[in-house]
């Protein structure tokens, strides 16, 4: 699964370079360990709220990923019809609630898809990822209070990167940290290296038990980092180079891989993992480079005018105005 994650945005990067994907692109990379981690124990029926660095939480949930390359090459049958990109990228079907450009959007959206899970009678739960930077945001503090105080079935995934965009996280966070934050609020948490995959697999099924048993929310917190940019064109020079280098030697992927060396599977077994999941996706890519896009009348599908306001009504001015002008 990581190497799938991995592949998929690797692709995307070629995209965007070779002028086929618009729009920004945030990549994962370095963090598969959590998404990958997390929804190895999720089922169908489960829901997710995700950030605008989202294809991971996506490919991990089961989101088609030719439906979500079609999405970033903005192609007809994209799985936002080829109007989100990839900051929106959705699948319904299987519980992926969406992806956000706005930081921690997700947060509310996650808590109030628990309250309706709730209401529904479903045995099912949500689960949001978040970043560091949106720890300091309003929606975290609403959102954890209110899924405390309600005892929602909902786990927090704060992804911690260490970098708000391009700002160091640590130099704007007062307080011992995003663990104690919630526990302040009444939400059981637990700090852990999320780029152990086995750690982030052993804390989240856990956690994620914990919840199904009516145990109320909780929160995990993944301390990892975004390998590359805060975008796919950010060259991030604000990084002191020696620390990118180091945590690449942090790789999830090639700790992963280690450590099934070390349990005796073979080098050839591994590589050809990589191998599948990069022709997995080259299929993917090549499919969507042979979609049409859409329709140009397709633009103004989804559209809604409902609640508009009415010309001149801020001025009281809306009698005056002639019918047509108000239709």
């Amino acid at each position: 699964m990581m190497w799938r994650i991995r592949a998929f945005e690797r692709a995307a990067e070629v995209g965007l370079a070779n002028g086929h994907v618009a729009g920004a692109v945030h990549m994962s990379i370095g963090q598969e360990a959590v998404a990958a981690g997390v929804s190895a124990h999720l089922i169908k029926a489960d829901v997710i709220a995700s950030t605008h660095r989202g294809h991971g939480h996506s490919i991990a949930k089961g989101a088609d990923l030719h439906g979500m390359m079609l999405e970033l090459y903005g192609r007809a049958g994209g799985s936002c019809a080829g109007k989100g990109g990839s900051m929106h990228i959705a699948d319904f079907d299987v519980g992926m609630l969406g992806a956000n450009g706005v930081v921690g959007a997700g947060l509310p959206i996650a808590v109030g898809a628990a309250q309706g899970l709730r209401l529904l009678g479903r045995n099912a739960i949500a689960v949001c990822y978040f970043g560091d930077g949106a720890a300091n945001r309003g929606p975290f503090l609403e959102s954890l209070n209110w899924a405390a105080v309600f005892r929602l079935p909902v786990l927090f995934v704060c992804e911690d990167n260490n970098w708000s965009a391009t700002t160091r996280t640590a130099t704007m966070s007062a307080g011992p940290g995003i663990a104690a934050r919630a526990e302040a609020l009444g939400v059981p948490a637990v700090s852990i290296d999320g780029n152990d995959v086995e750690a982030v697999d052993e804390t989240a099924g856990r956690l994620i038990a914990d919840i199904r048993a009516g145990g109320g929310p909780r929160l995990l917190h993944a301390r990892t980092y975004r390998l590359k940019g805060h975008t796919v064109t950010d060259p991030a020079p604000y990084r002191p180079a020696e620390e990118v280098a180091a945590r690449w030697e942090d790789d999830p992927i090639a700790r992963n891989a280690a450590e099934l060396k070390a349990l005796g599977l073979d080098e050839d077994e591994i590589a050809a993992i990589e191998a599948a999941e990069t022709r997995r996706i080259a299929d993917v890519v090549a499919a969507a480079l042979a979609a049409p896009f859409p329709e140009t009348a397709a633009a103004f599908d989804d559209v809604q005018d409902v609640g508009r306001p009415v010309p001149g009504a801020e001025r009281g001015l809306a009698h005056t105005l002639p019918a047509e002008h108000l239709a």
